[in-house]
Parts: C-alpha cells; structure tokens; sequence
C-alpha cells in the first residue's frame, strides 16, 4: 500500500514538473518569436479584438456587482465602528489591488481560456497543427503568438475598465444604500489610492495574461483521444490556469504592495 502511495505521488510529481517545463518552454519560444519581430499581426489583431472587446460584459458585469457587494460588506462593518469615512479609501484599495485584476483574470480564464484549449485541441486531434508545419509555417507563430499577445495586452486594458465600474459599483451602494458621505468616499479614496497601486494591479493583469495563454495554448496542443481528450485538455487548462493565478498573485502582492 505504501509503494503503491509513494509511486502514485512520484508519477503525478513528475507529471506536474513535465507540464511546468512545457508550459515554460512553449512561452519561451513564443516570447523569443516576439522579440525576433517574428508575429502574424493580422492574427494578433483578431485574437486582441476577440479577446477585449468580446470580453468587455462579462468582465464589468464581474467588477461591478463584486464591488458592490464587498462594499455592501465593509461599509457596514466601518460604519458601526465609527470610521465610514474611511470605506473609499479601503474600496479603493481592494478593488486596484485585487478585486478589478484577480477577477477578470478568473473570468478571462473560464472564458477565453477555455475558448483557446478547445480550439487548438480540435486542431491538434484533427491533424490541422501538423498539416501547418508541413506546410512550411511555423504553428508557434500562427497560433500561439497572437493569443499570448492578445491576453497578455488587452486584460491589464480590462482590467482598468474594471478598476472603474468596480469602484463606481462599490460608491453608490456605499452612499445610497449604507448612508455614507460621498465627498469623504472620494476624499479618502484620493488620499489612499496612488499611482503605484492602479500600476500594480495592472501589471499583475499583464504577468495574468501570459500565464492564462501559456497554459492554455500548452494544453490544447497536447490534447489527445479524440474530443474526450479536448474536453480533458480544456478543464485542464482552466484549472491550471486559475491555480496558478492565485499562487502568483500572491507573490506579486508581496513584492508590489509591501
């Protein structure tokens, strides 16, 4: 029983540490491509517009009734303590740091990363990927540099329009619903909120971006048996991808807002 233990951790150890070099080799050659000026930008373009503008309701609807409701939460814990004043700042806060980047991260991940496991694994299991390389293009360039691109350039953007309904959410349930002052919310959100904080969430949009494509474009082009091992490689990748935004997003944290 023990042996069977030790060998059923050390396979899905080695498992996981094969899939973390794939996923950091496949980034690497994408990055590298894109360094070397080597992007199919017609491509870049759609998978920017797919990716943005396709994304924009689901991912304010995200930001504004969260907001809302951690609002709803805070206000009426500070307002007992004496210390409503105080909410825009700690709204503020919340939503550039955390709430408006993590969860449009979560959101982009079940939508658009779902979306790109599923596309390049159908690809994959019906010979298309091969047929690209034989055809002298290189499938990196076709199908994994637009969509690192395209993640990692429009959600830091996304992530900015939820900075603002996110908050904007958060301020009117805050005045109308809690009672509190709205000159103080705006004037305690412009003393606690500084640039850095608004640069920060975003750049942990843009660190999101590359993660959520990295895995995703990773997974697809590994997907095998047919459409079940599409339907395997799309939860896979969604999964990954979410897990491993959590683990850097706290990292990050610590380092940006120490």
């Amino acid at each position: 029983m023990k042996k069977n233990l030790a060998e059923s951790l050390g396979v899905g150890y080695l498992s996981v540490m094969e899939q973390i070099g794939g996923v950091f080799l496949l980034f690497w050659k994408a990055a590298s491509g894109i360094l070397n000026k080597k992007i199919d930008v017609r491509n870049s373009f759609d998978q920017m517009n797919r990716i943005g503008l396709d994304s924009i309701p689901v991912a304010l609807t995200t930001a504004v009734f969260v907001g809302m409701v951690f609002a709803v939460q805070i206000a009426n814990e500070f307002v007992k303590f004496g210390a409503g004043k105080m909410v825009g700042g700690v709204m503020a806060l919340a939503v550039a740091r955390e709430i408006a980047p993590v969860l449009t991260a979560v959101v982009i991940a079940g939508r658009v990363g779902a979306s790109i496991a599923a596309e390049l694994g159908t690809m994959k299991v019906t010979q298309q990927v091969d047929a690209i390389n034989m055809l002298g293009t290189d499938h990196v360039r076709y199908l994994v540099i637009p969509r690192l691109m395209g993640l990692s350039v429009m959600l830091p953007v996304l992530t900015l329009f939820a900075d603002v309904i996110g908050f904007l959410g958060s301020f009117l349930v805050s005045v109308f619903l809690v009672g509190i002052n709205p000159y103080g919310f705006l004037e305690t959100a412009g003393n606690f909120l500084k640039t850095g904080d608004v640069l920060g969430g975003v750049f942990k949009a843009f660190i999101f971006g590359m993660i959520i494509a990295s895995i995703s474009c990773y997974k697809g082009l590994k997907a095998k048996n047919g459409a079940k091992g599409v339907g395997e490689s799309t939860t896979s990748a969604v999964v990954s991808s979410l897990i491993t935004v959590f683990i850097f997003n706290y990292f990050m944290s610590v380092m940006l807002f120490k």
